[in-house]
């Protein structure tokens, strides 16, 4: 437990400071004073401008791409952190680059998820506050505390607010079966299923509908996208089986040129993200960004009292918005 006069502060690196400047509006305290910048040859430079001995320090980093470089950015302020005695470091990964690098599939590879714990853990952080990994027992890979958060909460609020008719959630494949089910209990809807196969990293082909899906609006439901092949090819599947409107929740939308091509090509009308990484706009087709800044900011103050953050992410099903 820390001193009862530890003070909080919170520090952004370079990834997403937009996110980290809402987080310290609503928690109150002002964005701390940090030199993130790099060398002509591109190392990262990191010093702390103000004194944060015995603090209770907050880092807000999501490891989106670029990947490596923000990853390297933040192991990089949590060594100068602690080498400047902070009473505790807490990484706030929003994104939680390299979690599909979850399991050893195939002969001869690495689970990258777990080396990034090991590397976080070795550098001195203390805690972790991170939403949504792509797979959940990445944070059992973790040997210090990891607070799981989860968008749904934001989701489901700004879904309510919409009342959208003849609603039915749809996972884009049987992975996300277990979150979509969540939204569908919240939503008090339908559920149903699109069976997929992957041709390559870029390309699925999208197989059967499991569940009925004709005159109905559907709401595809996942954690992360970045090519939007699954959500692409899984739209295209339901219009074919009926769907009258297909929208997208999805938590991540690291999206790529490919990507926004593929949507403004695509049955989906409308792709309903957070600002958990830069949210691309004005790309010529509908993102509704939703702020989670507010989410992390509780869990900040939270983690920063010694309190519970487990109330953060349940949903009542009977929830007045």
């Amino acid at each position: 437990m820390l001193h009862e006069r530890s003070e909080l502060k919170i520090f952004a690196g370079s990834a997403h400071r937009e996110l980290a400047r809402r987080i310290c509006a609503f928690v109150g305290v002002g964005l701390g004073e940090a030199t993130v910048t790099s060398f002509p040859d591109g190392e990262t430079y990191v010093k702390y401008d103000e004194n944060i001995r015995g603090r209770d320090v907050f880092i807000v980093q999501p490891t989106c791409p670029p990947t490596n470089q923000n990853l390297m950015e933040l192991l990089i302020m949590v060594d100068a952190a602690r080498r400047a005695s902070a009473a505790r470091i807490t990484v706030v990964i929003p994104f939680f680059g390299y979690a599909r690098q979850d399991r050893k599939d195939q002969p001869r590879v690495p689970i990258t998820a777990k080396l990034i714990a090991n590397l976080l853990t070795a550098a001195g952080v203390s805690r972790v506050l991170t939403m949504d990994l792509h797979a959940q027992q990445v944070a059992g890979f973790f040997d210090i505390p990891v607070d799981h958060l989860y968008a749904a909460p934001v989701m489901i609020r700004h879904l309510r607010e919409r009342q959208l008719e003849d609603l039915i959630v749809v996972s884009p494949d049987v992975g996300g079966l277990k979150m979509a089910s969540a939204y569908s209990q919240a939503l008090n809807t339908g559920l149903a299923i699109v069976a997929k196969r992957r041709k390559s990293p870029t390309e699925i082909e999208a197989m059967n509908v499991i569940g009925d899906v004709e005159g109905r609006q559907v709401l595809l439901v996942d954690d992360l996208t970045e090519t939007a092949g699954t959500l692409t090819s899984a739209a295209k599947l339901l219009r074919e089986r009926g769907a009258s409107k297909v929208l997208a929740a999805v938590t991540h939308a690291v999206l790529s040129d490919l990507a926004i091509e593929r949507l403004k090509a695509s049955e989906i009308v409308e792709l309903i993200t957070t600002n958990s990484v830069p949210v691309r706009s004005g790309e010529g087709f509908p993102i509704t960004e939703l702020c989670i800044a507010e989410l992390l900011g509780e869990g900040i103050k939270r983690i920063h009292c010694d309190e519970s953050v487990s109330s953060l992410f349940k949903i009542s099903p009977n929830e007045k918005v």
